[in-house]
């Protein structure tokens, strides 16, 4: 369990750093987890050998936000933790030095979209979807990665709903460069890894920040921006309210009440 970083190193596959993440039961991060990713694609990214990073996660999901019942317990050192370890670990990936492919299976949930929204190139199992049910949950966030994948008014009808896109709908904007069955994600998320892997190792880097450096959106302020009003949320007794009331119907409703 946790975060673990590996290297197919052979034939293609030379030169890719796999990055998996694994905390079960939905990979809902607590916050060293995020941490801990955020080293874990950094520290690829350093590494000379490195031509492109594949970011990937175990289990029936790709990763489904934030561990809230961390936060619940813990309090607000755990949401000021939740809020450090997600920025960095979204900074990570954008800024990580080669190419980052997300390889991304199942539900792709609040922190998932900061990870995928801020990678170079997505991968998706047939069974993938996105979304951000941040205003089911009591918090605000990552409308910044969301846009990265979807036209504006589709970005606030989601945001707004709560409701979920599928790889195949992204595939149709653009954003998911591939939609493979779930036992193929893996390999295809690797294959378009080792075509980058290919290139020259010093061009690819300076190919990653020539791109970053003409993004019309810097990711870390918008984001950073997004996060404040997560915290007036919850000084503000609004969260709380919110998933207080989530829970009670999601309670009502596995009893068949």
């Amino acid at each position: 369990m946790g975060v673990s970083t590996s290297s197919p190193e052979k034939g293609a596959e030379k030169g890719i750093a796999l990055v998996t993440v694994d905390f079960p039961p939905v990979n809902a991060l607590p916050v060293n987890g995020w941490f801990a990713l955020a080293d874990a694609v950094r520290a690829a990214g350093r590494d000379p050998a490195t031509r492109c990073v594949v970011l990937a996660a175990e289990g029936r999901g790709f990763n489904a936000g934030v561990d809230i019942k961390e936060i619940q317990v813990q309090g607000a050192g755990a949401l000021i933790g939740a809020n450090r370890g997600c920025f960095e670990a979204f900074a990570a990936v954008y800024e990580c030095e080669v190419p980052v492919v997300a390889a991304v299976q199942g539900f792709c949930l609040g922190g998932g979209v900061g990870l995928a929204g801020n990678a170079d190139v997505i991968v998706a199992s047939e069974d993938a979807v996105f979304g951000l049910p941040e205003l089911d949950r009591g918090a605000l966030g990552a409308a910044t990665h969301l846009a990265r994948l979807v036209p504006q008014h589709l970005l606030r009808a989601l945001y707004y709903t709560s409701r979920t896109v599928t790889a195949a709908e992204l595939h149709g904007h653009g954003s998911v460069w591939r939609v493979t069955p779930p036992g193929e994600l893996r390999a295809a998320a690797l294959e378009v890894a080792g075509e980058i892997a290919a290139k020259d190792g010093e061009l690819v880097r300076l190919a990653k920040a020539a791109i970053n450096g003409i993004d019309p959106v810097d990711v870390r302020r918008s984001y950073r921006f997004e996060q404040g009003f997560t915290y007036e949320a919850s000084v503000g007794g609004v969260a709380d309210r919110v998933r207080d009331a989530f829970g009670r119907v999601a309670r009502e409703e596995s009893s068949g009440e």
